[in-house]
């Protein structure tokens, strides 16, 4: 079974970017023990990130060809993104949405996100651990 994993806008960062509230991890870093883990579970993880939409749109719309699930951070484009809210509609694959942060506890702005009512679920302020919960998951609800 293949899953993709998909990072949104500036995730390349992780590490770097504000680490007392994304951690001190970098993405390279939470990928490589996130596609260890999958294999534990037969599962092969594909892991993208880019900083532009139409990418992740592109990937999300490929992933109806080769994968059972995703699983998106889509960052700030989760607040802003009705592109990746139709992707995600018209591939139909099971989805888990993940967030590093809280966002209910963050600025109002965050609170919400334009793909929430279309995903299986969301992930919210468990920091890189949050991907293992959303692999966990989304493996759980493929194979029931």
């Amino acid at each position: 079974m293949r899953i993709l994993l998909i990072n949104g806008p500036n995730m390349n960062l992780l590490g770097e970017r504000e680490p007392d509230r994304y951690g001190g991890r970098s993405l390279g870093d939470i990928e490589a023990e996130l596609v260890q883990h999958a294999l534990k579970s037969g599962i092969e993880l594909e892991c993208v990130q880019s900083n532009h939409e139409g990418e992740l749109v592109e990937w999300i719309q490929g992933a109806r060809r080769n994968c059972a699930g995703i699983i998106i951070n889509p960052a700030a484009y989760g607040h802003t993104s009705v592109a990746l809210r139709d992707a995600l509609l018209a591939v139909a694959l099971p989805t888990v949405e993940v967030h590093l942060t809280n966002i209910a506890g963050r600025e109002p702005f965050r609170h919400k996100t334009l793909i929430a009512d279309v995903v299986l679920g969301r992930i919210s302020g468990f920091g890189t651990h949050g991907y293992q919960l959303a692999l966990d998951a989304l493996n759980e609800h493929l194979n029931h």
